[in-house]
């Protein structure tokens, strides 16, 4: 294995499309990173393919800021110690419903249990959906394609050089920031069909590229979109930028862990 870079920041995003929270350390499952993306609504006129509520509907889901009640609990699975302990080290379980229970800050600036009916109302009626939204709750993370997402810094900085404009990486919603130090932008490309051993432990085959919509259009502290950023990406890119990536090893990851390409 070569290093090739390390973390600059880790990411999830306890509700789809909406803001997501920045991690000191994420523990990286088969099912995606612990706590990513568990809940999410449903929209009965949605495909039935990808049923979601999300931001190419309603920009201002971005807006919405859930954070889970008990943090110390949303960090890492319960059991992790015991059963990292049982070699080969076992798959740990996810807790009860409850010891993940996220509450929403509004854009408004009120605070809504992510299960209050007053939440899923008014994310209808800004959504101009014509039935009710249902909450759904998964302990997969409901991804759109693979169970981590992942992108360097270079990549950014560089569809920012070429739309004339300094992006922020959070409009990439990506799980996996990476600095991989002089190389050059959508260098992780080149590692499609590799595995990334992260920090001490994680290993993450990567699979593909990541195929791109609306959402890296949408500012991450306005909701406003800016479409020269999908355009270009669109049209000198394939429409992809960053990878997506499915677990092969479990393990926890810091900010500044060495990534090693096998």
């Amino acid at each position: 294995m070569s290093v090739i870079g390390h973390v600059e920041s880790l990411w999830r995003y306890p509700v789809k499309s909406m803001r997501g929270e920045k991690l000191q350390e994420a523990y990286i499952a088969f099912s995606g990173v612990y706590g990513d993306r568990l809940y999410a609504f449903r929209n009965p006129d949605a495909p039935a393919g990808f049923p979601y509520l999300t931001g190419r509907e309603l920009a201002e889901m971005l807006l919405y800021r859930p954070r889970f009640r008990d943090p110390a609990l949303a960090a890492r699975p319960p059991n992790l110690a015991e059963a990292e302990s049982l070699a080969p080290g076992l798959t740990p379980v996810y807790p009860a419903i409850g010891d993940l229970a996220v509450d929403v800050e509004t854009p408004a600036g009120d605070v809504l249990a992510i299960d209050d009916p007053t939440l899923r109302d008014r994310l209808r009626t800004a959504s101009g959906a014509a039935h009710g939204l249902a909450l759904l709750r998964s302990d997969r993370a409901m991804t759109d394609c693979r169970p981590v997402s992942f992108i360097s810094l270079q990549t950014v900085r560089g569809l920012g050089q070429e739309v004339g404009m300094a992006l922020d990486q959070r409009r990439f919603r990506a799980n996996i920031y990476a600095d991989l130090g002089a190389a050059s932008g959508f260098t992780e490309d080149g590692f499609v069909g590799r595995s990334l051993r992260i920090g001490a432990k994680a290993v993450v085959a990567l699979l593909e590229r990541d195929p791109r919509c609306k959402m890296i259009t949408l500012d991450p502290d306005t909701a406003q979109a800016r479409p020269e950023v999908l355009r270009n990406v669109a049209q000198a890119h394939d429409g992809k930028a960053g990878v997506y990536g499915a677990v092969l090893v479990e393990g926890t990851v810091r900010p500044g862990d060495e990534i090693a390409l096998n």
